[in-house]
């Protein structure tokens, strides 16, 4: 898994999305209304929308907007039926792209992908046409916090994890994806500083897109700021863009 950083993305899009909060807490409000629908109002019955509360908190959304977020879904309030749905292509230069969405209407969201794919040179493909590139993982950013790469290793594969790795004052823990949430639980217990929990697509060969960069990089963009998509992922290599004077 070397070469992909999680916290990386993380630091990127948190750049570009603290002027956008409430975008971001409408994302994850459907996230949490998805997880209702399909498992319930508990959390503690429920490890995915245990997981979505954990990561709306992480993105500092307020426990009100929670909770009605889980009253929507639930039938308390007036609510949305949202639907997941996948979507796979290419970007200019043969990388493969995964997009996660969740929709109130399929047509129009399909219309929105494939019209980004083909204005910045990509390609919307079949279910399965990349997808076999990438491998499910929980991903769990930890603060150093003083833990020696050792010491962490130690206490995460203790707590039921399978790898990790240093990425500059954080590690990145992997996991199965039914495992995040009671991973990232135990570390917290153990007096670990989770700054961020979330399922991720690990591509397992990253590609250069060359000449391609500037083009894959705003067809990414635009995909995440579409109102319906909820993840984006990715096989490129794309250098982290210099901050403007």
């Amino acid at each position: 898994m070397s070469g992909h950083s999680k916290w990386a993305n993380i630091k990127i899009k948190k750049s570009k999305t603290d002027a956008q909060r409430g975008r971001i807490f409408t994302k994850i409000g459907r996230e949490i209304a998805i997880a209702v629908k399909m498992g319930g109002a508990d959390p503690n019955s429920n490890p995915r929308l245990r997981d979505a509360i954990a990561k709306a908190k992480q993105n500092n959304m307020p426990n009100d907007n929670i909770q009605r977020s889980i009253k929507k879904a639930s039938g308390e309030l007036d609510s949305v039926n949202y639907e997941d749905i996948t979507y796979e292509g290419y970007a200019p230069g043969g990388i493969a792209v995964i997009v996660e969405a969740l929709t109130d209407n399929k047509n129009r969201t399909a219309g929105e992908i494939r019209h980004i794919f083909d204005k910045f040179g990509g390609s919307l493909g079949q279910t399965g046409c990349v997808s076999y590139m990438f491998k499910k993982k929980g991903v769990i950013i930890a603060d150093k916090q003083g833990f020696t790469e050792d010491d962490m290793l130690m206490l995460a594969l203790d707590a039921g994890a399978e790898d990790l790795t240093e990425d500059e004052d954080v590690f990145e823990i992997f996991t199965q994806p039914s495992d995040m949430g009671g991973v990232a639980e135990k570390l917290a217990a153990s007096g670990v500083n989770v700054l961020s929990q979330d399922i991720d697509m690990i591509p397992d060969v990253e590609v250069d897109p060359a000449d391609h960069i500037d083009s894959v990089r705003k067809l990414i963009d635009r995909l995440e700021e579409n109102d319906d998509v909820q993840n984006v992922y990715h096989n490129a290599i794309l250098p982290e863009e210099e901050e403007e004077e």
